[in-house]
């Protein structure tokens, strides 16, 4: 397991706001399954791989059911799973080789497409991104002037960035404050800022200590201009230099996403479990995914479709400023012929 110092100050960070999930695979070595590399009356080397996760549905759900369902072990994989707030802590840790595998919002996307991580996998679509206000104020517009707090670099930074433009304003008539996710809830309960770019179930908390928040603006606002896709991202190295491992991880969250698709309630159990979090909670934030089989990834991954939905994310975030001329086309960040080639 390579847990180094960076890794750690990343760890402290995120567990400000999320819970570490125990009972990872265990480094024994399993046999391959028929169909596998190898033969199935040999044992194949276990590969130990440090995954990283945010704690909520979307990011947790894949690695809570392929560690109940042994899918990691299935496919000879010992899963260290390390907890993290959001999607850039996670590829900071690849660029310093602490984490091999990762799970991203949309509004992380641009680091891909700026070459720093590789998309190896579609994992849902995403519609738990709001911007919120206190009570009174009922539009965008009434935001100018006004205390913004997000957590840049992330979907809630992705939403408010959108809400402004659709009401014909920018960042500049705001005081955006940069804040990580636990800090934007704490800031935002106790009535420092005005408003915030977040999403659920961090809000289902709030709206406990707010319950007369204002939702202004939300993902299916604007879902005639983009979709919202989460995904699984590898670290920038990691295909080239160990491409067993990455066939093995893809070809196992795939299986695992099949599993989630085809038993989406006993996933919401799981996902409790693993956070510790009551079941309603998690419902309740499920109820902000769109999930697809994995048949449906592999024919999105195809037809253009993944392509057409993260042409339009590089152009919202070269527009955002988060990305310039040397962003990659989707076709050289988005490893889809992994994806589609990955199995047993």
């Amino acid at each position: 397991m390579r847990i180094t110092n960076r890794l750690l100050g990343a760890l402290a960070l995120a567990a400000s706001v999320a819970l570490v999930a125990t009972g990872c695979t265990g480094g024994t070595d399993a046999p391959a399954p028929a169909g596998g590399s190898g033969s199935a009356d040999a044992p194949r080397e276990t590969i130990d791989v440090n995954f990283g996760y945010i704690g909520d549905f979307n990011g947790t759900s894949l690695l809570a059911v392929a560690e109940d369902q042994g899918i990691w072990a299935e496919h000879g994989l010992a899963v260290n799973p390390v907890v993290f707030t959001n999607g850039p802590l996670q590829i900071q840790a690849m660029g310093t080789g602490d984490l091999d595998f990762g799970y991203i919002g949309p509004g992380a996307v641009w680091l891909p497409a700026s070459g720093k991580a590789t998309m190896v996998m579609i994992n849902s679509l995403g519609q738990a991104d709001r911007v919120i206000a206190q009570p009174g104020i009922t539009k965008i517009e009434d935001l100018k002037g006004k205390n913004v707090a997000v957590p840049e670099g992330t979907s809630g930074d992705m939403i408010l960035t959108l809400a402004l433009k659709e009401a014909g304003m920018t960042k500049a008539d705001v005081t955006v404050i940069p804040m990580d996710p636990a800090a934007v809830v704490t800031a935002f309960g106790s009535g420092q800022v005005d408003a915030a770019g977040l999403w659920y179930p961090a809000i289902g908390t709030l709206k406990k200590q707010v319950p007369d928040l204002v939702e202004l603006a939300q993902n299916s606002d604007f879902e005639d201009q983009m979709a919202f896709p989460s995904s699984f991202v590898a670290g920038p190295d990691v295909i080239e230099k160990n491409p067993e491992m990455a066939q093995r991880v893809v070809a196992a969250l795939k299986e695992a996403n099949q599993w989630r698709y085809e038993h989406t309630d006993e996933t919401i159990e799981l996902v409790a479990k693993f956070l510790a979090l009551d079941v309603e909670t998690v419902k309740a934030d499920a109820a902000n995914v769109k999930l697809m089989s994995t048949e449906e990834l592999e024919t999105l991954s195809t037809d253009g479709t993944v392509d057409t939905w993260l042409t339009a994310m590089n152009g919202y975030f070269t527009d955002s400023g988060k990305l310039d001329a040397t962003a990659l086309e989707p076709s050289a960040y988005y490893d889809s012929a992994l994806f589609t080639g990955a199995s047993k």
